[in-house]
């Protein structure tokens, strides 16, 4: 028996999160194609009869502007100190720079054993992948690199095993019939902030927390579900609201069809759309809104 922790690390938009989802085989983070999608260290867990491999999905890495921000590449950082093997994840699509090579030298520096998931390379010419390879060997990345698609599901299982033989040796560190450390509250918060993050553009997202104000199962087995969407300026809390509140109530039926999906039961929604200007870079506000470094696992 195998088990371990694995950090999954990478640059914005470099498809760490949809991969824990595959791997898992569950929706445990949310996706969408813009910065800022994880916040949070979410752990997903993948057990088989024979290893137990406890994915930690983290922030995106990039140039920190906020005090939220800067909060999340801290816990990035943390989640990195703590584990038995490091994913790093790399958007092969978007090819190999300077700066790509900085930061794998940067987490290989930790001795830590790695892994490399060359990504996304369903959408790419396959001739590059050799070219990114060597590429990276000549650049003196020592660690092993997989190409893999998560959507085809190219060379995932080679990954897997690949992962399994990084992790030492012992019993399960979590109970098996558990695939996520968060709650179901949790879930329904990023669920909403996924909506939001694939229905609006550039900056609203980024500036707009979802807090939970009531969740609970009545006696019919529907959900009721009470929440806030949170904003940082009086311009994005009108294009949230939209005309007559249509925005607001198209986000909030595509959000409540997945919260459904996910709890297997009817789920009544009400949203409200409040405004808390520059909150990311209140730390009360920030702390308020959950979001806190992680210490290390």
């Amino acid at each position: 028996m195998r088990s371990g922790f694995i950090a999954v690390i990478g640059k914005a938009n470099a498809g760490k999160s949809t991969l824990i989802n595959v791997f898992v085989g569950e929706k445990i983070s949310i996706v969408s194609p813009k910065p800022q999608t994880t916040r949070d260290a979410v752990l997903g867990i993948l057990t088989k009869d024979d290893y137990q491999l406890v994915f930690v999905d983290t922030p995106g890495i990039y140039k920190s502007k906020t005090y939220l921000t800067d909060v999340m590449m801290k816990t990035t950082e943390s989640a990195a100190k703590g584990v038995d093997a490091i994913l790093f994840v790399h958007d092969g699509h978007a090819g190999v720079t300077e700066s790509d090579i900085a930061l794998m030298k940067k987490y290989l520096a930790l001795k830590i054993p790695m892994i490399i998931a060359y990504t996304k390379t369903d959408i790419m010419p396959k001739e590059l992948i050799p070219e990114d390879a060597k590429k990276l060997y000549e650049a003196g990345i020592t660690c092993d690199v997989y190409p893999v698609s998560a959507r085809k599901g190219t060379n995932m299982h080679k990954l897997e095993k690949a992962l399994v033989a990084l992790v030492p040796e012992g019993d399960k560190v979590i109970a098996e019939d558990i695939v996520s450390d968060k709650s179901e509250k949790f879930m329904l918060g990023e669920i909403m902030r996924e909506k939001i993050l694939l229905k609006f553009d550039k900056e609203v997202p980024h500036g707009i927390a979802v807090i939970i104000n009531k969740f609970e199962r009545m006696d019919n087995g529907v959900y009721d579900v009470n929440l806030d969407i949170i904003c940082e300026k009086p311009s994005h809390k009108a294009i949230l609201i939209g005309k007559q509140g249509a925005a607001i109530k198209e986000v909030s039926s595509f959000a409540r069809r997945d919260m459904e999906k996910f709890l297997g039961a009817k789920v009544f929604l009400t949203t409200y759309v409040k405004l808390k200007e520059d909150w990311r870079d209140k730390p009360g506000l920030v702390k308020d809104y959950g979001y806190e470094v992680k210490k290390d696992l």
